[in-house]
């Protein structure tokens, strides 16, 4: 294989390419949701949007990957390193390769959607929900009756079906009934990713799922006239289905995310109060599982084994170090010497309570009718308002170069000898990022130092409320 140096310097500015505009360049499809970009792509298995970019920081949901520049270009071009770092420096530009990603995907004609053929009667369907995951029957019969729900022909199956507003099947999914090996669940081909396995009320409710067990448990658990509300299973963390019913069903506005009490059900929980805000929806409400999901509350409800809530360390992390951040009073002739000397000694907690010190101080400077303290305060309540955990991936060089470019800027604004009141604000914006990116990498690092115990660990479940941003 071809040997090419780089220097540390090509490869720092290689690895902190802005992807944004980077893909806009190639022709690549972006949309934007909330302060970060969704990657629009297709591949034999339809169409997907689970990436997503910020600056030159990635994270693919669906795969459950992500990094820097250098790491995209390797997961979904398939390049290897030099030449992602000579793409991206710009000293290579070529016709983009073929996507790694839809490589990998066999290639085939997109077979037309078909429904799985239907056995005679649904005996091992009510047998399994029933069962094994303790769904009420009645609940079921209703889904039966609405020909959303059935058992197919060969293997037996539950198959879930997801209608147009004209009634014609248009998605399914299939889930194993068998109790013994491994089970599995998946989408038929074919399907139209903007329709899936729902209930539509008169109500203005609508209830939202990862999967459609999820959404069957939920309705068991709060029976009492069920069927005058909405509910959706989104067969996985995507959000064309609801952005699509809430198209076709005017009467919805107050919607409720009711995804796993995990980190990705909670990455996809913020996910899609973004992507919802910026389609004009604000009356939207968190409803959050004791347990995993709501089938293992249903499991524990009934004495039957069940499977715990996942703590999400990194946001719990996040959240007690904007609580421990303390105020003091900034100098500012002494502020810039300091923040550069937490970054020399990698002090990024202190980093941080300076650097949104600083932040409070010039935003308060033409807001007399606020000190100092009480800007920090509400800054500290910000930061921690603001934070989106389904965007704080990678690794920890990614939020240092972070962290980097926002001291770089800080730097600028403090060295200039006089401001406008308009720089001023835009000096305290940058601040604020600085202590927001400082308190990511606290964070990161806290993670990476030895764990306590198990009975300290417990305590931190439910150590914070995802419920405020949803209010």
């Amino acid at each position: 294989m071809r040997f090419i140096p780089f220097t540390e310097e090509e490869k720092i500015a290689a690895n902190t390419t802005d992807l944004v505009q980077f893909l806009q360049m190639r022709g690549e499809r972006l949309e934007r949701a909330g302060r970060e970009y969704k990657l629009i792509y297709s591949d034999g298995a339809g169409k997907h949007d689970s990436i997503m970019i910020h600056g030159s920081t990635w994270f693919d949901h669906k795969n459950q990957v992500g990094g820097g520049a250098i790491l995209f270009m390797k997961h979904y071009y398939g390049m290897d390193f030099i030449t992602a770092v000579q793409e991206l420096l710009g000293t290579s530009i070529s016709k983009c390769p073929q996507r790694n990603i839809e490589a990998a995907t066999v290639r085939k004609e997109r077979k037309p959607f078909e429904l799985p053929e239907p056995n005679k009667d649904m005996h091992r369907v009510f047998a399994y929900l029933i069962k094994q995951r303790f769904i009420d029957s009645d609940v079921i019969a209703h889904f039966a009756k609405a020909k959303t729900l059935y058992e197919d022909k060969e293997h037996h199956n539950a198959v879930f079906v997801g209608l147009d507003e004209n009634g014609e099947a248009k998605q399914a999914s299939k889930r194993s009934t068998s109790t013994f090996g491994k089970t599995f669940r998946i989408t038929i081909e074919g399907s139209d990713t903007e329709y899936s396995f729902a209930h539509f009320g008169e109500s203005n409710k609508l209830f939202v799922f990862e999967a459609p067990i999820d959404m069957l448990s939920f309705i068991t658990l709060h029976k009492q006239g069920w069927e005058k509300h909405s509910y959706i299973a989104m067969n996985g963390v995507y959000e064309s289905a609801v952005l699509k019913a809430l198209e076709s069903h005017k009467n919805l506005d107050r919607i409720y995310l009711c995804t796993d009490n995990d980190e990705g059900g909670i990455d996809a929980a913020y996910r899609l109060k973004d992507i919802l805000n910026e389609h004009g929806y604000t009356d939207i409400y968190r409803v959050t599982p004791e347990h995993k999901d709501f089938n293992e509350d249903l499991k524990a409800k009934h004495g039957a084994e069940f499977i715990r809530a996942e703590p999400y360390k990194r946001m719990t992390a996040v959240m007690q170090i904007g609580d421990k951040l303390s105020f003091y009073r900034c100098v500012p002739e002494r502020l810039l010497s300091r923040l550069q000397a937490t970054v020399k000694n990698e002090q990024y907690e202190y980093l941080a309570e300076y650097a949104l010190a600083g932040s409070a101080f010039f935003a308060s400077r033409h807001r007399g009718e606020e000190n100092e303290r009480d800007m920090f305060e509400k800054l500290r309540s910000k930061l921690k308002a603001e934070y989106k955990p389904y965007s704080d991936k990678g690794f920890r060089q990614s939020r240092l170069n972070d962290l980097n470019r926002c001291m770089k800027e800080v730097t600028h604004d403090l060295g200039l000898y006089a401001r406008t009141r308009e720089q001023e604000i835009n000096t305290a914006e940058k601040l604020f990022r600085l202590a927001e990116s400082a308190v990511k990498l606290t964070a990161d690092i806290s993670l990476s130092e030895p764990e306590v115990s198990e009975s300290d660990e417990s305590q931190d479940e439910d150590s914070y409320d995802l419920s405020s941003g949803y209010g």
